[in-house]
């Protein structure tokens, strides 16, 4: 370790966490990894990953003599200041995060005036001046408290890590700790964006809730196209060259998913209430995500009428490309749907599958895509995977029995997939 930087604690090894730690790694700094699952600190201590990210394992391997792996939360006391919490804050019934496993953490501290808590968990805005009294509360006062929220894409996260848009770094104790934030992100050269408590954590809803907002709206805009005969992609690439709207998250298709923006967005939706605000358009923006997964059913019905009994292939389950994460995911919704409707279901992703077969109940697992769409009635794209755009598409005819595919994301080349014989229905096309 070299002798500038200083040794740092992550609290949850999850996506998150995990990501995280090998991003203060690669910077030279020692890291304490902890978390309570047992099984999971063995699996990475053999160098085995508990998540699917691209380059992760590889990173893991590179920096291990710096990568320590703990279920001890006193080890990482014993070596670290800063102690960055990265645990699971997922939705309640309600739409409120569920802050179970932060409070946790945050009881198993000691009473010190040496470490700080490092909020990287998405939480809601009032969470930071919550534990600020529940410390005062239980002797701890002395302790600091550091908002640091992440803003990780999953499938680049690595590259995020590395190269941040702006590193976020919210504190109102003017003590050494959020210095010891900044300077610990100082070699990204990042834009810096230091701020109290509240805006740090009202930041990462904000941002979240305002891309979810774009793709609900170009996947309304999708459905206009569809009426009028406009071509969504067309529509797309004309707005995202105004640089006041940007070209991402200009892509129609059946949803967005995830982990970060249904839960950031219902947690902001109820944070809003909850203060006595109505937040009408994030209310649309739910509403539009949930009814894009509908129209691909009326779309197949349009074609094949009822679908009792009719065999229908889903080609993808994670909610995207480059992640075996099912949470939220498209496909979880569209498969129940379609046995709602009386379908046989049978699905191909080429990471995801064990995530989901404990999620998809009914649902048949082929283990490749071509024994997905055999015999298959329809075809559905739901997860842009490279290898569906490199299928030969006169050999998927050929095993299908029907001749309907439905492209949920706008991701195949639809004059191809029309010379091998298929009915190709995109988004807004």
């Amino acid at each position: 370790m070299s002798s500038l930087r200083e040794p740092v604690a992550v609290i949850g090894t999850g996506y998150v966490g995990l990501v995280s730690a090998v991003g203060f790694a690669e910077l030279g700094n020692d890291v304490w990894c902890v978390d309570i699952d047992a099984d999971k600190i063995a699996m990475l201590e053999r160098g085995e990953m508990p998540i699917y990210e691209p380059g992760l394992a590889e990173a893991v391997a590179a920096n291990r003599e710096r990568l320590h792996f703990s279920t001890e939360l006193q080890v990482a006391l014993e070596h670290c200041r800063l102690l960055f919490i990265a645990v699971g804050t997922p939705p309640t019934y309600s739409g409120d995060a569920d802050l179970s496993s932060v409070n946790a953490v945050v009881a198993a501290m000691p009473s010190s005036d040496r470490h700080a808590i490092v909020m990287k968990s998405t939480v809601p805005v009032g969470t930071g001046r919550a534990i600020r009294r529940e410390l005062e509360r239980s002797g701890k006062a002395a302790m600091q408290y550091v908002s640091c929220p992440e803003f990780l894409k999953e499938g680049v996260a690595l590259d995020d890590i590395r190269h941040p848009d702006r590193v976020v770094v919210g504190d109102d104790a003017g003590g050494w700790a959020g210095d010891a934030v900044v300077a610990l992100y100082a070699p990204l050269h990042a834009p810096l964006v230091r701020t109290d408590i509240a805006s740090a954590e009202m930041i990462k809803l904000a941002a979240n809730a305002f891309l979810a907002t774009k793709i609900s709206f170009i996947n309304e805009i999708a459905n206009v196209c569809e009426e009028t005969g406009a071509d969504v992609l067309e529509v797309a690439r004309g707005m995202g060259l105004d640089r006041r709207i940007g070209e991402h998250f200009l892509r129609a298709g059946i949803g967005f998913g995830g982990s970060c923006f249904p839960k950031d967005v219902s947690a902001l939706k109820q944070l809003a209430g909850n203060s006595g605000y109505h937040f009408q358009l994030l209310n649309a923006v739910i509403e539009v995500n949930e009814l894009q997964k509908r129209r691909v059913v009326a779309k197949l019905q349009k074609h094949l009428g009822s679908l009792v009994g009719r065999r229908i292939a889903l080609l993808g389950l994670a909610f995207k490309a480059q992640t075996d994460d099912m949470r939220e995911a498209a496909s979880l919704v569209l498969a129940a749907r379609l046995q709602g409707e009386g379908a046989a279901v049978r699905a191909y992703d080429p990471v995801a599958g064990e995530q989901a077969r404990g999620l998809m109940g009914g649902v048949e697992l082929a283990s490749t895509a071509l024994e997905a769409v055999s015999g298959a009635d329809a075809i559905v794209l739901v997860t842009e995977w490279p290898e569906f755009a490199a299928l030969d598409w006169s050999a998927v005819k050929a095993r299908a029995a029907g001749d309907v595919l439905v492209d949920g994301r706008n991701f195949l080349d639809g004059e191809s997939v029309r010379a091998a014989g298929f009915i190709y229905e995109g988004v807004g096309r």
